[in-house]
């Protein structure tokens, strides 16, 4: 009993030191995950705040983990700073083993490309210029040769996952200088990487001085890693490759095998004292790139780098960097910063430019691949803050290199922008649209069917689309023919290498058919009118294709397209070809110019129009937007017609009404945006009522409504007055006047008017020709994303 007594004490305080103990632990590991959370969220919140300047995640990542990891510095105790820096050796390890996977080593033994000698003349020039500038002002605390080539590598560098991320989002890597920039940003990355992982055998190090005799004898490791990995890795690669093929999930036991036998290659050269991360780019490098296990670590490794590791590697970036330690007010401190800055930028441009002057390139695209190439990222920083863990430089010095890896990314979007602003001024792009065709110059159409049954229809269009015979209508019948094989077996080369000359039977005399119709028609009633005869023969995946083409290199202005359905005899409309209407969609999508889709209901029963008097009665409908703007503007041609008479109705939305549906979250829309749609609206119709309406040559209603069942309903009110109504599909800014009505549209190709008017419950005896104005400003502002200017 008495030694019961004596033991509960301490039974007691252990107990109280373990309870205490863990609540440290899990207080800790909880501060960590919300940090790691509050860091992600701020980086991602500044990144979208930089959006609107292009500006690459990397220049938000800085900028957050600098503020960040100053201000929370002193809250962080020595085991957190060592946590934080195995986390980070680890992420790098990953990071260079997947950049080394993406390098192909065979360029080395290769006769130099044109974007390798652009890679090389950049960075001899830096290497040079560096090499003969940093011995003069004190970068290091000891002016070793080591440290001297080791910077002025870096500095010719170029952080290739960065500047090929910047230049895929910015909508230029399809084009001629996007992917020279690439090629040298991977030759420029790849050499300089590979002459750091050569000069560490021989160079004083992070943390140990290797002999020139351990060096030669991890020289021969590395030899036998790279053997390996070049010559045994793909025997083991692709028996496993072999064993998972694509479309089935990895088995457990290879997927294991493959990582012990990644990790292996990768940390054989640590044994003998190499540097982790230098030893996994070397192993990545000559890893076979190709096969599933290669793509399944690149893609999970990268996923981890981007969601995981990137928030962590800036924090400690922003911990080891102490701002305080910067020393503005010292001189030095900005010569060093200047300096860098001046001897990544002139010598990168200087090279680029003496190489490009010896390919033949123009000297402004010269300097822009100099500025692109200049850009540094994660290795560069992690470098930068590990000399100054090491000893090597001071806090100031590290702190300045940062500050010059971040202007070397934050320039490059406005590069990016000189590059397509040069690229619109020369390659002109034929901005193909009726709203901005001049009304006295030739309109050309690609008026488009299927067979004979659509040449009554395609007639009467060709018809009142002629506008005055000076200077008229350049009209290009296409016929649309799906390619069989029996089709295919009936095609004759002809002596160019496209030319094809087609004898099937059926192709032939439908294709007669519809030229007797047409040449007909344009010999009796043609004043005005050039007829051309044109064929897209294929299938149907292809088809659209052929036909963006066939307008593209006719400098058409408008296309139109037959509705995949067609009418039967009581007025309803059949099912139609699933193949035309995917062949009208992906038309609409890719076009170069307007497009309209044409829904024939008795406009092609219409015998003659005539020119002495009224015989076809029109109706444009404007609600507002590009689309209606484009119909307007084909309208206006229509009017001119003598047989036409056209009517104006436009659908104006109730002030109250729109007020009342933004304050309730009905619909969402930029008021900006909404203002610039109606100031172009109001011009557009403005132009429009001066030059037909207020002569008294087209008649002008305007429909005051509410929601789009008042929509409905006026639509419906208008049954059985038209032979033709022309709308536009409905891009641009949505209005409350047809909101909710693209949720029950049967084909949305036509817009939400053109679905309800080619509708069943709609008038069987009135067309429509849905118009569609072709995007002006694609991706580059008009410029398509493959231009040449090399």
């Amino acid at each position: 009993m008495a030694m019961t007594r004596v033991h509960e004490p301490s039974r007691s305080l252990a107990g109280n030191t373990c309870t205490i103990r863990l609540t440290e632990i899990f207080g800790r590991a909880t501060k960590s995950i919300l940090g790691f959370f509050l860091m992600m969220g701020l980086c991602n919140g500044v990144h979208y705040l930089l959006r609107p300047f292009s500006q690459p995640r990397t220049t938000s990542d800085t900028i957050v983990g600098l503020v960040v990891g100053n201000f929370m510095r002193k809250e962080l105790d020595l085991s957190i700073h060592k946590t934080l820096r195995y986390i980070v050796d680890f992420g790098m390890t990953c990071y260079m083993f997947v950049l080394g996977l993406e390098m192909d080593p065979c360029v080395l033994f290769k006769a130099p490309t044109r974007d390798a000698k652009v890679a090389y003349a950049g960075m001899i020039s830096t290497l040079i210029l560096a090499c003969s500038t940093i011995p003069f002002i004190s970068f290091s605390k000891s002016k070793e040769i080591s440290f001297i080539l080791s910077l002025s590598t870096v500095l010719s560098s170029t952080a290739s996952p960065v500047l090929t991320r910047l230049i895929t989002n910015l909508k230029i890597g399809r084009s001629d200088i996007g992917r020279l920039v690439i090629a040298a940003g991977m030759h420029s990355d790849f050499i300089s990487t590979l002459a750091i992982c050569i000069g560490y055998l021989f160079c004083q190090c992070q943390e140990t001085r290797l002999s020139i005799t351990n060096g030669f004898q991890l020289g021969f490791v590395l030899l036998i890693q790279m053997i390996m990995a070049a010559k045994v890795s793909p025997v083991f690669m692709n028996w496993v490759n072999n064993e998972n093929p694509e479309g089935k999930p990895m088995k457990g036991p290879h997927l294991v095998l493959a990582v012990a036998f990644m990790a292996f290659l990768c940390c054989c050269p640590t044994i003998f004292g190499y540097n982790p991360t230098l030893s996994a780019f070397l192993a990545g490098t000559f890893l076979p790139r190709e096969g599933r296990v290669s793509r399944w670590a690149i893609g999970k490794i990268n996923y981890l780098l981007t969601t995981v590791f990137y928030p962590i590697f800036f924090f400690w970036m922003g911990v080891e960097s102490k701002l305080s330690d910067f020393e503005p007010g010292q001189i030095i401190t900005w010569v060093r910063l200047l300096l860098l800055f001046a001897i990544v930028t002139v010598g990168k441009v200087v090279g680029t430019v003496i190489g490009g002057a010896i390919l033949g390139f123009h000297w402004p695209e010269s300097v822009a691949l100099g500025l692109l190439l200049t850009m540094k990222g994660h290795f560069h920083i992690y470098l930068a803050i590990s000399a100054k863990i090491a000893g090597k430089i001071s806090t100031s010095t590290s702190l300045a290199m940062v500050f010059v890896i971040f202007f070397t990314v934050v320039h490059a979007p406005k590069v990016v922008a000189h590059i397509i602003k040069r690229a619109r001024k020369r390659t002109p792009t034929h901005r193909m649209a009726l709203e901005l065709l001049d009304p006295s110059s030739e309109l050309k159409i690609l008026l488009c069917i299927h067979g004979p049954h659509n040449t009554g229809a395609a007639i009467n269009i060709m018809e009142i689309s002629r506008g005055t015979a000076n200077p008229g209508v350049v009209v290009y019948v296409t016929d649309m023919i799906e390619l069989t094989d029996e089709i295919a077996a009936t095609l004759v080369q002809g002596e160019g290498v496209d030319t094809v000359t087609v004898t099937h039977t059926g192709v032939t005399q439908m294709r007669d058919q519809v030229t007797t119709a047409f040449q007909r028609y344009v010999d009796e009633n043609g004043d005005g009118i050039t007829l051309r005869r044109m064929l897209a023969l294929s299938a149907f995946n292809c088809m659209a294709q052929d036909i963006c083409i066939l307008a593209e290199d006719l400098l058409g202005a408008l296309i139109i397209l037959p509705f995949h359905k067609h009418q039967r005899g009581d007025g309803s409309l059949s099912e139609g070809q699933a193949g035309f209407r995917y062949v009208n969609r992906k038309v609409i999508r890719h076009a170069p110019c307007s497009v309209g889709i044409l829904v024939d209901r008795g406009l092609g029963s219409v015998e003659k129009i005539s020119r002495s008097y009224v015989t076809l009665n029109v109706a444009v409908i404007f609600i507002g937007g590009k689309d209606d703007r484009e119909a307007l503007a084909y309208a206006g041609r229509v009017a001119r017609h003598p047989g036409v008479k056209l009517s104006v109705i436009r659908f104006l939305v109730d002030a109250d009404a729109e007020n009342a549906a933004r304050r309730a979250g009905t619909y969402r829309i930029s008021v900006a945006e909404q203002e610039e749609e109606m100031r172009q609206d109001d011009e557009c119709f403005a132009y429009f009522y001066e030059r037909h309406v207020a002569g008294g040559h087209v008649a002008y209603v305007e429909k005051h409504m509410a929601s789009s069942a008042e929509t409905y309903s006026t639509l419906k009110s208008l049954e059985g007055q038209y032979t033709l109504v022309i709308v536009g599909r409905g891009g641009g800014v949505n209005s409350v006047l047809t909101y909710g009505m693209n949720d029950w549209q049967q084909c949305p190709e036509l817009g939400p008017i053109g679905d309800v008017l080619s509708g069943s419950e709609f008038s069987a005896k009135t067309s429509v020709l849905i118009v569609h104005q072709h995007n002006l400003k694609g991706e580059l502002d008009g410029l398509d994303d493959d231009f040449s200017i090399m």
